[in-house]
Order: structure tokens, then sequence, then C-alpha cells
């Protein structure tokens, strides 16, 4: 008997680029992302201590895009393991509310909360694994 998967996958149809703000040319692909920063994914190495104008563009409802702009300031940068990338660290320069809100959204996207089954057979909200 094929055991039925519990916890929904989730799967990104794309990598959300960043693009320099002025140029509007991409930068690279975040890696991680925090309040306080992200990790960029690039095929070259960032200039340490530089602040850049980046932007995201987050796709939203009816194929219409919301851009996210902020500045960051590049930490490190290393050559990755994967030959031809490099990954480097930024720290927000006073980072916009929106950064904020994306971040929980994507944690909240990212949970894997499990679906529980009401008594009539039906599917009701996600709960939260530990309350």
């Amino acid at each position: 008997m094929a055991e039925q998967r519990r916890i929904e996958r989730h799967q990104l149809p794309y990598y959300l680029k960043v693009f320099n703000r002025i140029t509007d040319k991409p930068l690279g692909f975040i890696g991680n992302l925090s309040e306080n920063g992200l990790m960029l994914i690039s095929p070259y190495p960032m200039m340490v201590d530089a602040v850049f104008s980046m932007r995201l563009k987050i796709p939203g409802q009816e194929g219409r895009l919301h851009c996210i702009d902020f500045q960051a300031r590049c930490m490190w940068s290393r050559e990755d393991v994967t030959p031809g990338s490099f990954d480097s660290g930024f720290a927000m320069v006073s980072p916009p509310p929106d950064i904020a809100d994306m971040c929980t959204a994507l944690q909240h996207y990212f949970s894997f909360q499990p679906k529980i089954v009401n008594g009539a057979g039906g599917r009701s909200e996600s709960s939260h694994v530990g309350r």
C-alpha cells in the first residue's frame, strides 16, 4: 500500500532576481533573505564595503510586478562551490517595511504547516505544529 504524503511541498517556479536599481540590470539571485540582510548568488564577485542600490521585482496578482527598492552594503564575497558562481553577503541600509512583509510571507509559505482534516472529510486551515 502506497503511503500518502502528509506535508505539502512548495516549489518556487523561478529564482527571485535582484536588480541594480539604477541600471535595471540583474545582479544575481537571492540565496537567502532576512529583515536585515541577504545573500546574493551572482556570476561575479561583489565589491566588499560598497553600498548597492537594489530592486526586487515581486510577481503580484494579474501579472503585475511589485518593486521593492533598498540599499545594501556588501559585507563579504567569495567564490561558490559551483564554478562561475559567487556568494555575497549584504547588510540592509535602512530596510523598507516591504522587506519585513516579504520575509514574513516567505516564512509562512515555507513553514510546511500540515493541513488538518476535519470530521466531515474536508480540509480546514493549516495548524501550527508544536503549539
